[in-house]
């Protein structure tokens, strides 16, 4: 049962956003400071990643663990009401996701993904950043 009314639950829900959300901008933040430029959401790729360094031939997903279906990271866990819904819905998600990224390998793209938990640890971060860029 959920423990808000459904009124505040679609509130809550409608401030999720799809872009600029506070993890990609700590992955913004890092990226900039290390002196890599990038593009934001090119829509003209699948998926529409997040950070995209054209010269490279690289691109960057910033994914929340519980919306992408992060496996074995305790924030993907799974909802307690209505789990038909969010088992079908998070699994589409992570589909897509995967779609998306061979997609973008076919086309030649590097793809890199970095997970809203591997925030916590931004020195380990930063170098596996550095290593998938300069690649």
């Amino acid at each position: 049962m959920d423990t808000v009314t459904a009124e505040r639950r679609s509130e809550i829900m409608a401030r999720v956003r799809a872009k600029d959300t506070r993890p990609e901008f700590v992955v913004r933040r890092l990226v900039h400071g290390m002196g890599y430029r990038y593009r934001l959401h090119r829509r003209d790729l699948p998926g529409t990643p997040d950070l995209v360094f054209p010269a490279r031939g690289k691109v960057i997903f910033v994914h929340g663990c519980f919306w992408h279906a992060h496996a074995g990271c305790a924030l993907a866990r799974m909802p307690k009401s209505r789990q038909d819904f969010w088992s079908a819905k998070l699994q589409g998600n992570a589909e897509r996701d995967s779609r998306n990224m061979r997609a973008l390998r076919r086309l030649g793209w590097g793809v890199m993904v970095i997970w809203e938990c591997q925030l916590k640890n931004l020195p380990r971060l930063r170098a596996r950043i550095g290593r998938f860029l300069d690649a």
